[in-house]
């Protein structure tokens, strides 16, 4: 048992059976644990960690006391709701304050072995340390997450995810953990990915799903069919809700003719941290490493099981930079009850959207995701939508834009009608809708930009 690490009941990595392709578990006892087992695990390695966070990171010492609270006020899971928050602008504050890694952290510089940064795309990068210990349970978190989406010793798979700073970038490493041959492709342009697919044969890759739509689409622009001329037959996801949403992934999924797997990842703490088997029911957590509270956004009161509210995590077991209750801005919802492939862990049930993707009109929430899923559903769309969000008269309105597809055997009026009877259906919000010929919508090469919010002002109050 790591002794940094109290209750933990996993096998170091070196101590797994690695010579048995058709197990269905990379860690047996550990995946299919008892929940009072998982929550056993999860409050000790908790009481160590907000020990560790107390002791050695000065903005978590004063954090702490000012709060009034301490290590030893938490003695169950629900204590923690007594721990302050914290969030994205307060680790750009801390680091900007203590460059280059912040007040926040809890071990020298001297202990950091590898540093990813966010894309930086609402500020300044922030950067995410981790020590050596921090890095190998990552990526025994990789391995056990890849072999529980099918993946193995025989499949050659090819990471097509930026490897510059980027916290999706060293996952390729549990791949090659599980004995995958890997490739590492990286973001090179369309048409060198496919010649690499097609070259290498690979069986398996990992890219966003806008990518993974344009990608096949491309292909087929060039005369290259991704069912037959191509062997990937295992696709994994992220950066974007779309994995999540039935429809879109079944669109890959058609078009690719290969089995798509949504995975879930944070640059604050590490790459992926849940990810679909084989079920594809939803994401198991990495629960080991990460504790999930969803609470209402604006109470701060957890939510019932299963209800949509904001994610926050707390770290377990990263030492170079705990994070304690992290509020994500994600709008996420998890069940507890066990997958039908055996494992016991909590799985995210889908990213419902960000809080500051998040549309409020005429007083009704709305994600793109929610229209994501009416588009996607219906085959005489192209897939491909933008959400336009402009101020009419002091009211607020949508246009949904959406390609209709090519040899389309109806009116633009009736396709209109019939998208916009769906979005009030579904969401309760009268949108515009119109109608635009296939490839008339930019294409994302990674992740796409759904919304165009032409208003001055967002909000009223």
């Amino acid at each position: 048992m790591n002794k940094h690490h109290p209750g933990a009941s996993f096998a170091p990595a070196s101590e797994h059976d690695t010579t048995s392709p058709d197990r269905p578990y990379w860690d047996p006892k550990l995946e299919t644990q008892s929940r009072a087992e998982w929550e056993a695990m999860k409050l000790a390695l908790m009481k160590d960690h907000l020990r560790h966070a107390y002791e050695n990171s000065p903005y978590y010492k004063k954090s702490f006391d000012e709060a009034g609270v301490g290590p030893d006020d938490l003695q169950t899971l629900e204590d923690l709701k007594k721990f302050p928050t914290i969030n994205k602008s307060v680790l750009r504050e801390r680091q900007e304050a203590l460059p280059l890694l912040g007040d926040i952290a809890a071990v020298p510089e001297e202990q950091v072995v590898y540093v990813s940064a966010s894309s930086g795309s609402t500020g300044v990068p922030t950067v995410s340390p981790f020590t050596a210990e921090d890095f190998d349970e990552w990526m025994d978190y990789e391995a056990r997450q890849f072999w529980s989406s099918g993946l193995r010793p025989t499949d050659r798979y090819a990471h097509s995810l930026n490897f510059s700073l980027f916290i999706g970038g060293p996952c390729v490493l549990g791949a090659q953990k599980i004995g995958a041959l890997s490739i590492h492709a990286g973001t090179v342009p369309s048409e060198r990915l496919l010649t690499m697919l097609k070259t290498f044969q690979a069986t398996a890759m990992w890219t966003t799903p806008s990518y993974a739509w344009y990608l096949g689409e491309t292909a087929l622009k060039e005369g290259i069919d991704p069912k037959t001329d191509l062997a990937i037959k295992k696709i994994f996801v992220a950066g974007e809700p779309g994995g999540s949403i039935p429809e879109t992934r079944q669109r890959i999924e058609e078009l690719w003719g290969a089995d798509v797997y949504d995975y879930y990842g944070l640059s604050d703490i590490f790459g992926a941290c849940a990810g679909m088997c084989e079920a594809k029911d939803g994401l198991h957590w990495a629960e080991d490493h990460i504790h999930v509270e969803v609470i209402d956004p604006e109470t701060g009161e957890h939510v019932p099981p299963g209800g949509r509210g904001e994610m926050v995590l707390t770290t377990l077991k990263k030492r170079a930079r705990p994070l304690v209750r992290f509020r994500t801005g994600d709008i996420v919802s998890f069940t507890e009850e066990t997958c039908s492939c055996g494992r016991t862990s909590q799985r995210l049930m889908g990213v419902h959207g960000r809080l500051d993707d998040m549309l409020v009109i005429r007083g009704v929430n709305i994600f793109p995701s929610d229209v994501e899923a009416i588009i996607r559903k219906d085959h005489d769309f192209t897939g491909e939508y933008r959400i336009v969000v402009e101020r009419v008269n002091h009211l607020d309105q949508i246009t949904v834009e959406a390609e209709k597809i090519v040899g389309f055997n109806g009116t633009d009026e009736e396709l209109a009608k019939r998208l916009k009877d769906h979005i009030k259906a579904v969401t309760g919000v009268g949108a515009r809708v119109s109608i635009l010929e296939a490839d008339s919508l930019p294409r994302a090469t990674h992740k796409a930009k759904r919304v165009e919010d032409r208003r001055e002002q967002v909000w009223t109050t």
